[in-house]
């Protein structure tokens, strides 16, 4: 059965799916928030009688096993932000050189979400764990014997894109907002706690065990299996839209290198646009839905959850660099400190996320847009360590309550059919920040 909840005209309808042990839902795939995003309310779903007997889970995934599935994922470019020296030490090559890893984790991750949850649909639960844990298990056995950066490069994208597939798993069994929470709870620890723990473990270890935390995940998948039965999600006869999601993935990467090569980046970015943009007469109902390209609103929600998510994911590297230089400290304490900002600014996400239910759309979006505009000003004006550490809060504040709340802005300006593929282009534009920011961190402070 579901609820609906109707608060106010500037809060459109939403339908919550409220899980009972003969109900059936369809899974909304959930979103990627990297420090790690996929905010609450990004999860919404409703009930429905075309769901295929396989997809039936036999009964709900505990809650602490669908966040141990997703969370771990967070720490996938936020662990990078301390370490990159040693990386670059240990490969004989510059830290710009080495951040080409978190660029390419961003867009393995941005263009995983939605092709992921497009296996979902039609392969269902179980054909999605097999994948995605084969994915992260081949990319960690990569990144372990990598003693070169491409072999590196393929080993995290292998990984992310498997991650990813994970987290679309528990966000589409979350099923209430409150196991949604505690997911989305694990995603804050996890990325906040990410840099830290990836230079503890690389000053005891090894970088390379660094990189591969996310491996963590697979210790729920045999819990959540015994949750789930074979066959797909929801019946679908259309084929999957192979040109549309290639034109897709190639847009994702051109976009990607814009900042590292804006001319040639530029004119492929224009080819490939033309050319998805003639693909969509073709096949309007592809991959890429002509309708929501049609949408104001979630046009407006994806650009601005882009612009957040590339300020925040902008600052996680460049603030640790200027904290550094102000105050003479070392990778440990700057940890701790930057440790101690991002689990202040999630927190108070939290509170923006509990209240927007009650506050309208502009008065949210106002928050929003106004915070992040003053964040990029504050680091770029005042180079204390405090104020600095603060401008990282508010950055992180901004991202994920932007991700939560905007999600449900997009996904309810579109119909209900539409809103799996909403969630999945909406996380995309999301997790573009996270290959933009290192990018744009890259050429201001990590050259």
């Amino acid at each position: 059965m579901t609820r609906v909840m109707n608060d106010s005209l500037d809060h459109p309808t939403v339908t919550m799916p409220v899980v009972s042990p003969p109900t059936t839902i369809m899974p909304i795939v959930g979103t990627i928030e990297l420090h790690g995003v996929y905010g609450a309310g990004a999860l919404i779903g409703e009930s429905t009688s075309e769901q295929e007997p396989g997809a039936r889970a036999r009964g709900q995934v505990p809650a602490f096993w669908l966040a141990l599935l997703a969370a771990p994922l967070a720490s996938s470019l936020s662990g990078l932000a301390l370490i990159l020296p040693d990386m670059a030490r240990g490969l004989g090559t510059s830290v710009e050189t080495v951040s080409w890893l978190v660029t390419a984790v961003g867009w393995a991750i941005a263009v995983g979400a939605p092709l992921m949850a497009d296996l979902l649909r039609r392969r269902g639960t179980r054909t999605m764990l097999v994948t995605s844990t084969s994915l992260v298990l081949v990319g960690m056995v990569c990144v372990l014997a990598s003693a070169s950066l491409p072999l590196l490069l393929v080993g995290r994208a292998v990984q992310a894109v498997g991650g990813a597939g994970l987290v679309t798993i528990a966000m589409s069994l979350a099923g209430t907002a409150k196991r949604m929470g505690l997911i989305t709870a694990g995603f804050g620890v996890c990325g906040a706690v990410g840099p830290l723990a990836g230079a503890v473990i690389t000053d005891a270890l090894s970088w390379h065990i660094a990189l591969i935390l996310p491996v963590v995940s697979l210790l729920a998948v045999p819990v959540v299996v015994r949750f789930t039965t074979a066959g797909p999600v929801a019946a679908t006869t259309s084929r999957f839209d192979v040109v549309g999601a290639g034109l897709l993935v190639a847009l994702v990467a051109g976009l990607v290198f814009v900042p590292r090569f804006p001319v040639l980046a530029v004119v492929g970015v224009l080819v490939m646009a033309g050319l998805l943009a003639a693909h969509l007469r073709v096949r309007p109902d592809g991959f890429v839905p002509v309708a929501l390209l049609r949408t104001p609103v979630f046009l407006l929600s994806s650009g601005l959850a882009l612009a957040l998510s590339t300020s925040y994911f902008t600052l996680l590297y460049v603030v640790p660099r200027l904290v550094r230089i102000a105050t003479g400290w070392g990778s440990g304490q700057v940890g701790v400190w930057q440790m101690i900002a991002l689990l202040v600014g999630s927190a108070l996400s939290w509170v923006l996320t509990a209240l927007s239910a009650r506050m309208s759309r502009l008065t949210v979006l106002i928050v929003l847009i106004c915070l992040g505009a003053l964040v990029p000003l504050i680091v770029a004006v005042v180079p204390w360590a405090p104020v600095l550490l603060a401008a990282l809060a508010i950055a992180v504040f901004t991202a994920s309550a932007g991700q939560a709340t905007l999600a449900v802005f997009a996904t309810n300006s579109v119909s209900n059919q539409r809103r799996p593929t909403a969630i999945g282009m909406f996380n995309l534009c999301y997790q573009l920040g996270g290959a933009f920011g290192p990018a744009i961190a890259t050429l201001l402070v990590l050259r």
